[in-house]
């Protein structure tokens, strides 16, 4: 193969498996190159992501090491995906009857989910996540994407049981904005002692689900490192939790005048 063609199969099989470590021996047998070769090879293509803020290509030394493409985002991608949200979110027929917003298209965007997934992958790359939880359903899509990009395991709390998960914990929370109470389970299967949780949620009013995941993960004795959120609601100001991290921040629906008020987080108006 050409160089060219070489650098077109290492990038595609990098970009395809980020946070996986693969090892140069694999690259060198299927292309039937030197690992001398594709050491330059890599040395192109890490400049121009660099150049370009597409991702970080990490190497690692020794035995049983490799090369790994590692999603980030600029700050302003970033900006660029939160400001696409509030667009979306912005638009008045969204507004459904009793003041809420419908989201279902948005949340299932694979494409716009994909980018958002590496925004908390960028903005949660510190904490080194074992798994991503998230409550279902509507944040499923969302906690997926964030999930392959860390290159971890989905973990999805049900509302509901399911005999096909064995024994479960069960725990009851109380919802923070209609204060009813809610109940939650997860699979004990689901979590070991000591790993490392990154809770991903669609929505938040008032933090009660947020809350009950991580009383939940306490229950495993596992450690939240970290809570995402893709919108947030001004009000309440004061939440449940603390520590979190919202992209877009709801500041009113006016049902009346058909508005929908909605603006970037802090954080990344300031990225």
């Amino acid at each position: 193969m050409r160089r060219s063609e070489r650098m077109a199969v290492i990038t595609k099989k990098l970009t395809s498996n980020p946070n996986q470590l693969i090892s140069l021996s694999d690259f060198s047998d299927t292309l039937d190159a030197a690992k001398s070769t594709i050491s330059e090879d890599l040395a192109i293509i890490r400049h121009v992501f660099g150049s370009l803020d597409l991702g970080r290509i990490e190497t690692v030394a020794g035995a049983a090491g490799g090369v790994r493409y590692v999603p980030s985002m600029s700050d302003a991608d970033i900006v660029t995906t939160v400001q696409q949200v509030c667009e979306e979110l912005s638009d008045p027929n969204r507004i459904l009857p009793g003041g809420f917003l419908y989201m279902s298209d948005i949340t299932s965007d694979p494409s716009l989910m994909s980018k958002v997934g590496v925004v908390f992958a960028t903005r949660f790359a510190h904490t080194n996540p074992d798994v991503v939880v998230t409550l279902e359903t509507r944040g499923i899509p969302i906690a997926l994407m964030t999930a392959r990009a860390f290159n971890v395991p989905l973990v999805i709390v049900r509302r509901v049981s399911r005999v096909t998960e064995g024994t479960v914990v069960t725990m009851n929370y109380v919802s923070g904005s209609a204060k009813r109470i809610e109940t939650m389970s997860l699979s004990r299967r689901a979590l070991e002692p000591q790993t490392r949780v990154l809770v991903i949620d669609d929505f938040m009013k008032a933090g009660g689900s947020a809350r009950g995941l991580v009383d939940l993960v306490a229950e495993f004795r596992a450690e939240v490192v970290g809570i995402g959120v893709l919108v947030e609601t001004l009000e309440p100001a004061h939440k449940l939790v603390r520590n979190y991290e919202s992209l877009v921040v709801l500041e009113k629906v006016d049902e009346e005048n058909r508005q929908v008020i909605v603006r970037p987080s802090s954080w990344v108006s300031s990225s």
